[in-house]
């Protein structure tokens, strides 16, 4: 059965010596965000384009104009619901002599078809071998930046998933100033804990709960009816490996009235799927904006923290 392993064919007039020796200088053809050594057996090297694809190899074979293999003992490849995916695979550059010709067949042994990555990456690879490795064989000049384009539009695709600020909100019967002295009103709706002023320009407050999250938040921005805008200066989770995850993101609940109707749209902007507190903090988020401070807007009575309360972990945010 023949395999299904992305193999490509490079055919050249010069020896098989020089394509070996040419394949080896990996920074000159692949990329020249390199780290490592890549001639020798048993080296290793790394290689990053941006934030797309940064991956790590090994040198397990070499046979001086006949073959080159790779391990990839690690891989981070962004784009991909699994970033593994390389991770474990092998790479082989086989060269021997065709008639009048050098003939380097290129495989990637484990980038197959049923794999997430093996449309782009097969393309990436077509690229890179016919557009740079075959020119440098050839020329001596490589063009390693051939899917620079690409790559950064691949980079801006991941920077927008994994920088969607968290937001929520609710419409409410209640007028707009209604809605923003509620919101003021700090300890009515996310916790009786607080200690500062929570409802004058320039001021900082401290939200604390238990030993597991503190805050310290500036009131960056008041528009009366409009606009309210924190500031984190500081923050502590005793419970995340990175405990200062909030420190310089902006809170903002932004207020509009149409028609006998009011709009609150709230932003945490910074909390976004690459934080590790993200779930934790997307549920407690949403239930103190769509439940406690909805409920304050609406009758005057939220669910905030209590003073010495248990709540919870997952409820802290």
């Amino acid at each position: 059965m023949q395999s299904q392993d992305y193999t490509f064919d490079i055919l050249t007039t010069k020896t098989p010596r020089e394509a070996y020796d040419a394949i080896n200088n990996v920074r000159a053809w692949w990329s020249d965000d390199f780290k490592g050594s890549s001639d020798t057996l048993n080296d290793e090297f790394e290689v990053h384009f941006a934030d797309v694809h940064h991956s790590k190899h090994k040198i397990t074979e070499l046979i001086p104009g006949k073959k080159i293999t790779w391990l990839t003992t690690d891989s981070q490849l962004n784009f991909l619901k699994d970033k593994s995916e390389w991770t474990g695979t092998t790479i082989t550059f086989e060269i021997s002599d065709a008639a009048i010709h050098t003939l380097v067949r290129f495989t990637h042994h484990g980038l197959v078809p049923q794999i997430e990555c093996f449309g782009d990456c097969s393309n990436g690879w077509n690229y890179f071998l016919k557009q740079s490795l075959l020119p440098f064989i050839n020329t001596g000049k490589g063009n390693p930046h051939v899917l620079d384009h690409e790559i950064m539009s691949k980079a801006a695709e991941i920077k927008t998933a994994d920088e969607k600020d968290f937001t929520s909100g609710f419409t409410t019967n209640k007028s707009a100033m209604e809605v923003y002295n509620a919101i003021n009103n700090v300890r009515g709706w996310w916790s009786e804990n607080i200690q500062g002023s929570t409802d004058t320009l320039g001021e900082a407050f401290n939200y604390s709960f238990k030993d597991i999250h503190r805050s310290k938040i500036k009131v960056t921005e008041l528009v009366p009816g409009k606009k309210i805008e924190w500031l984190v200066l500081d923050n502590y989770f005793s419970i995340l490996k990175d405990q200062n995850e909030w420190t310089g993101n902006v809170i903002s609940f932004e207020i509009s009235e149409d028609a006998g109707k009011t709009t609150l749209f709230f932003t945490h902007k910074g909390l976004t799927p690459a934080y590790e507190c993200y779930e934790i903090c997307f549920d407690a988020w949403t239930g103190y904006i769509t439940g406690s401070l909805l409920n304050h807007v609406n009758t005057g009575k939220g669910q905030p923290n209590p003073k010495e309360a248990e709540v919870a972990v997952e409820s802290a945010a």
